[in-house]
């Protein structure tokens, strides 16, 4: 039997005809997503504020970009889930504005940090000497300053001034003529736009930089045992910087960028292909890729407190309770003077 979202029949969306075992199957798989989102992103930015060890300028990029990420979870995931399950928008057209333009906001930040994380570790391997000079907490305030304003003013802009469906108002009205609508919609030109701004180029920045770092890593190994590479590395090690840990944050960023390929690639793809496909992507799908696209900040969390020592270090004292002693900010989570 068919069931509609509001009283209001000839007027209103039609509801999901999945059964109650399904939704409830969903719900628990999204309730277990969000729950791990916020956990695990909360463990990062509590580590990085509680342990003075980890108050780097690098740092502090990981600790915003897990705020991001955490607010993502908590503000935006809740109402996707109730959507995503029911098919219906129960809270107001204008909070759907509100709700579209954030999750639009946090993921394209989320990205943006991404890429400015893996520019940092592309200074750190390159010029490692002149690191600690050029990347400063100014230079890291400007990255996250960037990350968070440009994502903001892009998307509040184009959902409120309702740009994202110029061009193409006859379909956007069209598909929405029903009360309990509420899902993203681009013309050609904003998807576009959207595509490039949120993807395309915070993407390839990253591509770039990682074969960049790639490289020069695998130039690095096959001279480790050349007498003036060795002098170097002493030099560098010195300056508090060590190839074998750059190396590994080289490893980590490659695995941080396969991840968020594999994430966020297909809901971009289909975005920008739909409006040239006369909208033919079911809304099952588009919601069922955003989820997937949602995973990034699941799984951002997980790839450093798994691959760095000193957050694994600095997750184990949170979960003892820890933290709660007295000093316990001030406790050795590495030997080096650098995470």
């Amino acid at each position: 039997m068919m069931s509609f979202c509001h009283n209001i029949i000839n007027i209103s969306c039609v509801n999901s005809s999945w059964s109650n075992d399904v939704r409830a199957s969903l719900y628990s798989l999204m309730v277990l997503i969000i729950l791990t989102t916020l956990l695990g992103n909360l463990m990062v930015i509590i580590s990085i504020s509680h342990f003075k060890q980890l108050h780097t300028p690098t740092n502090w990029l990981i600790h915003s970009m897990a705020t991001v990420d955490f607010l993502l979870g908590g503000l935006v995931m809740p109402y996707s889930m109730v959507r995503s399950v029911e098919h219906c928008w129960h809270f107001g057209e204008v909070f759907c504005k509100i709700h579209t333009s954030t999750d639009i906001m946090l993921s394209s930040a989320s990205i943006f940090h991404l890429s400015f994380i893996a520019i940092d570790r592309y200074c750190a391997v390159c010029d490692p000497l002149r690191y600690k000079a050029r990347i400063t907490v100014l230079v890291i305030f400007v990255m996250i300053f960037i990350s968070w304003s440009v994502p903001a003013l892009f998307a509040f802009g184009m959902i409120f001034l309702e740009l994202n469906f110029k061009g193409a108002e006859e379909m956007y009205y069209k598909r929405t003529h029903c009360i309990g609508y509420c899902s993203v919609f681009f013309s050609k030109t904003s998807g576009v736009l959207a595509f490039v701004t949120s993807f395309y180029i915070p993407g390839s920045i990253m591509l770039c930089v990682y074969f960049r770092i790639y490289f020069i890593a695998k130039g690095q190994a096959r001279s480790i045992n050349d007498a003036s590479q060795k002098l170097q590395i002493g030099l560098e090690e010195k300056n508090g910087i060590s190839r074998t840990k750059e190396g590994k944050a080289a490893k980590t960023l490659g695995i941080v960028m396969g991840v968020f390929l594999i994430c966020w690639c297909p809901f971009f793809v289909c975005m920008v292909m739909d409006p040239f496909l006369d909208y033919a992507i079911p809304l099952t799908l588009n919601d069922a890729l955003i989820w997937f696209g949602y995973l990034n900040s699941t799984f951002n969390p997980m790839i450093y407190a798994f691959f760095y020592p000193s957050f694994r270090r600095a997750l184990k004292m949170i979960l003892f309770g820890k933290i709660f002693q007295k000093d316990s900010s001030r406790c050795q989570l590495f030997l080096e003077s650098n995470p």
